[in-house]
This record gives C-alpha cells, structure tokens and sequence, in this order.
C-alpha cells in the first residue's frame, strides 16, 4: 500500500522511532510541511524496507467532509502531498511490486492526462462546436481504467 491511511494504519513502534526524525523534518518548497503526513510516513517506511499491508476485514471509523467546500479542500491537500511524495516514491519504484508502481504512475500520469484531454475536448467544442466520439471514450477510459487500478 502506498498509503497508509491516517485513521487506519498502525505502526511498529521500533519502525516509528528510526525514522522519526525524517518524519518530523517534513518539508516542502522550504517551509514546514503539514499536509499528506500519513502518505509521507507510508513511504518512509517503504523506504526503510518494511513492508505495508492492506488489511481487508479490519474496521475504522473516521470524521469525513459532509458538504463540497471542505471535500474540495480535503482532495486538494491529498493530490498537493500525491505529488509533493512523488519524489520520493519514484526512488521506490523499482523495488516496488508491478501493482504499487502501476498505482504511483496512475496516480500521477492519470490526473494529468485526463486534464489535457478534458481540456482538447474543450477546445474542440469551441473551434469546431462539437467533440468527436473518440474525445468522451477516451476520457471515459481513462477514468474507468483509474477506478478498476483503485478498486482492484
């Protein structure tokens, strides 16, 4: 699992205190990081040669955004620390299952193209007034083909 989420992960004391102090020296573009500490936590440990697991029958309750505002707010700081540990996880990659790198690179690659595409699409319907077929179908792949990564 690349990240082990906040209200639902559990750690190895001895594995927290190696690498605490990485933990707490958590920067990004030179201030103080406070966002994605559960996703950095999860790739320092990575790196230092544990292992994580999804637990599929395990149970965790958490607080979640219940109006659009601070969902918004909520995926901004998520795609803000996906990106920012990118980095750092692009150093994994080649130690990494086929299934972790494939979900690193969607994660990235995927948000990217489906921005790209969205907007030739707008583009499209303005200049000639109408998107071709293949525009949607291919925007509508590419989301199928993220959603099937994340659920499988």
């Amino acid at each position: 699992v690349m990240c082990c989420c906040g209200p639902c992960a559990m750690y190895r004391r001895s594995a927290l205190n190696l690498l605490l102090d990485q933990y707490e020296a958590q920067f990004f573009r030179g201030k103080p990081s406070d966002f994605g500490e559960d996703r950095h936590l999860t790739i320092l440990m990575l790196k230092a040669g544990f292992r994580t697991e999804y637990v599929p029958d395990a149970i965790a309750a958490t607080v979640v955004p219940d109006s659009l505002r601070p969902y918004l707010r909520q995926q901004l700081r998520w795609a803000r620390s996906t990106f920012r540990d990118t980095f750092l996880a692009l150093r994994l990659l080649p130690e990494l299952d086929g299934y972790l790198t494939l979900d690193v690179v969607g994660q990235n690659l995927g948000p990217i193209l489906l921005a790209i595409s969205s907007l030739a699409a707008l583009a499209q319907l303005l200049i000639g007034g109408s998107i071709p077929w293949w525009t949607g179908l291919t925007i509508a792949a590419m989301t199928m083909v993220r959603c099937s990564v994340a659920a499988a």
